[in-house]
């Protein structure tokens, strides 16, 4: 009896060295450099269930006028984009599907990208040292957070912090471009000959909410970090800029915020993509503005307090009184 207990334990062992170790993707990623990587804890990386692709990244999509679009609720959240004059909108209920769209904005190349599981919407220049890169699904989650990858090196990248994990790339930053995610009646009243991200050609359910109930969950999905602290709940989303964050429920209370040389600005009237099971009934958790004080739109993330706390173990919450 002993014996068979100890072989267990020496099997399981066996199996969670190989996972927590590249050997373990070579297989499927076969051209992928793993030499090159910053990844020192391979256990972190774990796959999210569907495989490379098997959520389609979306390239070049087509696009609509905000006033002729019909079909999305009024308090469903979008991702913005103001660049180059053009104003456009990625319905959160096409990118809880695609999670990534590989798009040019005012003669830019943009990914704007969406991860579910950690609520953190950023959009990227695609460019890297001369080269316009585009970006796939790689299945895998880290943190439980989106890991991308690029079609051109095969490079591993980390959404939440927009950086290169593993691969020829390894180390590189990408540019984060100042997006937000606010209602669509918000989009529509600002800009009403705005464009929109038409429908996509794929058979989703477009508004529905797979996750449902993941944001009054306790504990994230596929996660087995520290918890944040100060008695912040796992995912209670956060206003992040660089390396401090800010409780959404603290702006909520305030409606406007003046620190660190920025005004952070909260204004109800926004639906939780990961509440109901259509995105359109989520409760309200309200929009965020970031601006520096010239009144510039400022790149930031709000996303869940454990991913946070996972990926800036020495960042600064404020907290206020």
């Amino acid at each position: 009896m002993r014996l068979g207990f100890l072989s267990g334990l020496i099997t399981i062992f066996l199996a969670s060295a190989v996972v927590a170790s590249p050997e373990f993707w070579r297989n499927e990623w076969p051209d992928t450099n793993f030499e090159k990587t910053t990844v020192s804890n391979w256990v972190e990386i774990v796959s999210g269930g569907p495989p490379k692709d098997g959520i389609p990244a979306l390239s070049d999509p087509s696009f609509v006028r905000a006033s002729g679009k019909t079909g999305i609720d009024p308090t469903e959240p979008v991702i913005t984009l103001e660049m180059g004059g053009q104003a456009r909108a990625y319905p959160i209920r096409y990118l809880t599907w695609h999670e990534i769209v590989n798009d040019v904005v005012g003669g830019v190349p943009v990914a704007v990208t969406f991860c579910p599981l950690c609520n953190s919407a950023l959009s990227f220049d695609r460019r890297v040292n001369g080269r316009v890169l585009s970006f796939g699904v790689s299945g895998k989650l880290r943190n439980s957070d989106m890991i991308m990858y690029d079609r051109e090196t095969q490079s591993w990248w980390q959404q939440a912090i927009g950086e290169a994990i593993v691969g020829d790339l390894t180390g590189v930053e990408l540019k984060t471009l100042p997006s937000w995610m606010e209602s669509w009646a918000e989009f529509t009243a600002r800009h009403p000959d705005g464009l929109v991200m038409a429908e996509p050609d794929h058979n989703r359910d477009y508004g529905r909410n797979p996750y449902r109930g993941y944001d009054s969950s306790t504990r994230p999905f596929l996660y087995s970090g520290e918890m944040p602290p100060h008695g912040i709940d796992a995912l209670e989303r956060v206003v992040r800029v660089g390396d401090r964050a800010w409780p959404m429920a603290r702006l909520a209370r305030e409606s406007e915020v003046r620190e660190a040389g920025l005004v952070i600005s909260w204004r109800a009237g926004q639906a939780s993509a990961l509440d109901t099971g259509r995105i359109g009934d989520g409760r309200d958790v309200g929009s965020i503005r970031v601006r520096d004080g010239q009144g510039r739109d400022v790149p930031h993330d709000v996303l869940f307090a454990f991913a946070y706390h996972a990926f800036w173990p020495d960042g600064t919450w404020m907290l206020g009184n």
